[in-house]
């Protein structure tokens, strides 16, 4: 019987050794004032402080993501719209409100280490830049720079003693002075997913009859895309993973300008868009084959 229980028929937990008595006791018998508990409570309650922060950050990087989708797409009634001053002045508002909401992101991160919360951040600054750019892309047909983003990204604050108080301090003023700056990273990857947005505006525009943006973004595309070679497989692992993504979004571009400049004179304009669609379509469907 004794050979059946040490070959694993009924084994012994190491702490059925002690009587539960004993145990109870040694719990009884613990000082909560000990400097060895109080450590562990200080341990405690910064590690619930700081998980409460991430998600805060969490619900945060959601909001921005979710506004900067919106203006996106308003974005894309630009092409379409009768008025395309007031489809970007409705797009700037929503950059505002969303500026707004990483203001309250650098706030939570008001002397932290900023690296330690990237995690829960960065999705929504990677969509912010996407919106930033392509704002801008619409108005000024270049690239914004990752300095003039975080120019953008310093925010103030009027506060009333101030205002009263011609003497305040230079210190009072850092207080009310918040900033957050878009990593390198953060900003390529937005950059990747503009590329895709620059393929739908190429197609929306020659549903509207517009032959010369296509052309445009097709150059544009182009020296995105090199700039991302030159990086390979060297940057990180994110940055290399988009690079298939924006390749993908140069080639349709670039096939509905040898189709504009082949046969545009063959298909009529208002089924030029229609083609696209199909042949788009027959491309995705060959590099999921392939």
């Amino acid at each position: 019987m004794s050979s059946k229980e040490g070959s694993g028929g009924f084994r012994k937990r190491k702490h059925d050794n002690f009587p539960h008595g004993q145990r109870r006791e040694e719990k009884e018998n613990v000082n909560p004032s000990s400097a060895l508990m109080m450590s562990f409570k200080s341990f405690q309650l910064e590690l619930d402080t700081r998980h409460d922060k991430y998600e805060r950050l969490v619900k945060l990087s959601r909001d921005i993501t979710i506004e900067s989708k919106r203006t996106i797409f308003l974005l894309h009634r630009f092409t379409s719209a009768p008025n395309g001053e007031e489809i970007l002045n409705e797009s700037e508002a929503k950059l505002d409100a969303v500026r707004r909401k990483i203001k309250q992101v650098a706030q939570e991160l008001m002397g932290e280490d900023m690296y330690q919360f990237h995690r829960a951040i960065s999705p929504g600054l990677q969509e912010y830049v996407e919106a930033v750019s392509f704002q801008y892309f619409i108005k000024t047909r270049s690239l914004v720079s990752v300095e003039e983003i975080n120019k953008q990204l310093i925010f103030t604050v009027e506060d009333r003693e101030e205002i009263t108080n011609t003497t305040s301090s230079s210190q009072d003023k850092q207080t009310n002075t918040w900033s957050l700056k878009v990593t390198p990273v953060d900003y390529l990857l937005g950059v990747a997913d503009l590329t895709g947005e620059l393929m739908r505006l190429c197609i929306s525009s020659v549903g509207n009859g517009d032959i010369d943006t296509p052309f445009e973004l097709s150059q544009f595309l182009r020296q995105i895309y090199d700039g991302f070679t030159f990086i390979g497989n060297t940057g990180p692992y994110e940055v290399s993973k988009k690079l298939y993504t924006l390749k993908q979004s140069l080639a349709k571009v670039e096939n509905a300008c040898y189709t504009l400049k082949v046969r545009g004179s063959e298909i009529p304009k208002h089924m030029l868009a229609d083609v696209f669609s199909t042949k788009t379509e027959l491309i995705d469907q060959e590099e999921g084959l392939s």
